[in-house]
């Protein structure tokens, strides 16, 4: 039963709600059982109990999760903050092992990003006790696997879509055409005189064989479309920073990477356009109260951190 307002008649079971929670965050019913440590029928039928209480529908059903109702969305708004501090107050559940070590931090990102960067900028914290479990993978497959609870701290290179995720900003990438000096003294006054036309027959070496990389730096620099395959594709920007080194042909990466190998002469840069290509890195965190400090603490010493990258 339920007013005319549409607010339940009588008061929803707290169980329940946080059920409802953890399926709104995770955007599937399997994905809360695995942050509630239940079965996914339990949190099916736990689910149909709320919307027979509620008397309205909270999830669209889907090919692979769900996507909340309009319902749903309100009724998250009203309960997300005093479920978040109930469960602080409450502490952790005695059935994980009662006091002892904090749980490891689980954070996942662009390889490259993590091994030249992040990790090294929490050195600091494992020195001190903090553990540390490392993925890495591509941005859309790692924030399906937070939204399940597999991670605490994604590094994304793009924004989250959607209200679920809180995400802000990391770090900004600048992209940068290079090669080796053989290559360099060939290409760049051509380069200069008549644009990318002086790479055509040109090895390309990328991250993957649809060339997002390249692609973004022709379309932003060149305002042109990218055709053509990829000499070398390596899935890890070290190994085709590792391939330009050595000679095998041209490339863009993030400066960051390269930063040293500029600097001795290593490889060169291309091209300095006035306006480079940029893309942001955002740090998003795992949604739900933080009952661990140690995410706390390494989400503040990498957002720190990144202002000097």
């Amino acid at each position: 039963m339920e007013h005319s307002d549409g607010r339940p008649a009588g008061p929803l079971d707290l169980n329940l709600l946080r059920t409802f929670l953890a399926v709104y965050r995770s955007g599937s019913f399997t994905g809360a059982a695995q942050l509630l440590r239940v079965s996914q029928p339990t949190v099916t039928t736990q689910m149909r109990a709320l919307e027979r209480q509620t008397g309205r529908e909270l999830f669209e059903r889907l090919p692979r999760g769900v996507a909340p109702t309009a319902v749903a969305d309100e009724l998250a708004a009203r309960v997300s903050a005093p479920l978040d501090a109930l469960a602080v107050v409450a502490g952790p559940d005695p059935a994980a092992g009662g006091a002892g070590p904090a749980d490891p931090v689980h954070l996942a990102g662009p390889a490259e990003l993590l091994c030249t960067r992040a990790l090294p900028a929490l050195a600091p914290l494992v020195a001190r006790g903090v553990r540390l479990r490392v993925a890495t993978g591509l941005t859309d497959a790692l924030l399906e696997e937070l939204r399940a609870g597999r991670h605490d701290l994604v590094v994304a290179t793009t924004r989250p879509r959607g209200r679920t995720l809180h995400a802000v900003p990391l770090t900004d990438e600048e992209f940068v055409l290079v090669a080796a000096p053989r290559w360099a003294e060939r290409l760049r006054d051509p380069l200069a005189a008549d644009g990318p036309a002086a790479l055509l027959g040109v090895p390309l070496l990328t991250y993957a064989e649809d060339l997002p990389i390249a692609r973004r730096y022709w379309r932003h620099v060149f305002g042109r479309r990218l055709s053509g395959s990829a000499a070398v594709t390596v899935p890890d920007l070290r190994g085709v920073l590792a391939a330009a080194v050595a000679g095998a042909g041209v490339t863009v990466l993030p400066r960051y990477l390269c930063l040293g190998e500029l600097a001795s002469g290593a490889l060169v840069a291309l091209h300095e356009p006035p306006d480079p290509p940029i893309n942001t890195a955002y740090l998003v965190q795992r949604p739900g109260a933080v009952a661990n400090p140690d995410v706390s603490a390494v989400r503040e010493l990498l957002l720190n951190a990144a202002r000097q990258w």
